[in-house]
């Protein structure tokens, strides 16, 4: 259900965002290096739990995206796949988290000097799927979550560079469990913070 909302909202902006002069539509692709929140180990016979930041990877995304132009601000809705990557050393061992999901940034842009424009809005996400290395790990504790983007780009002709910052608003935690170690288990907050440098071609 909600995926189907945002492709539906995603798909009616788009429609809009033809109907207007310098208005358009097209694809983009790119790569990112994120960090996710603190993972949290619980030891077993009364010890403290122990907590660990995130050693950041890299990761990729690609999506679709649609722009309604106006003089000297524009709105720009996007729809993309991303697979974020980090990193946590639980028991010696470095384990990879890798999340899959949905984002749908809706941004607002204010046109600088020629090609040159900066940007920020709101990041709707939709988790698809977490993995946590060789652990068992739960579903996350909310599939649709919110963030921000904010960023600054440059346009050159149908082609668009940009770089921007994605955080996660709120934590949203997932638990883990080591099948093999009674005394490994704990929770990961799945919270992306990541650097997000992205091409863009105008269809």
């Amino acid at each position: 259900m909600k995926k189907t909302f945002l492709v539906a909202v995603f798909a009616l902006i788009g429609s809009a965002a033809m109907a207007q002069s310098g208005s358009g539509f097209g694809v983009k692709a790119g790569l990112s290096y994120n960090k996710n929140g603190d993972l949290i180990q619980s030891v077993s016979e009364g010890g403290s739990d122990i907590t660990k930041g995130a050693e950041g990877k890299t990761g990729y995304h690609f999506g679709f995206w649609g722009k309604l132009d106006f003089p000297k601000i524009y709105l720009r809705p996007e729809l993309v796949y991303s697979k974020t990557k980090s990193s946590y050393d639980i028991e010696g061992d470095s384990q990879d988290y890798d999340v899959s999901k949905l984002d749908m940034p809706v941004l607002l842009g204010y046109k600088l000097i020629g090609p040159l424009h900066i940007f920020a809005g709101p990041a709707f996400q939709y988790t698809l799927n977490n993995d946590l290395g060789d652990l068992q790990v739960e579903d996350v504790k909310n599939d649709f979550t919110v963030g921000l983007n904010a960023g600054v780009g440059v346009n050159l002709g149908k082609l668009g560079l940009d770089v921007r910052y994605e955080r996660g608003f709120s934590e949203n935690e997932a638990e883990f469990i080591d099948t093999n170690v009674a005394n490994v288990e704990g929770r990961v907050d799945s919270r992306p913070s990541q650097i997000i440098f992205a091409l863009s071609l105008k269809l």
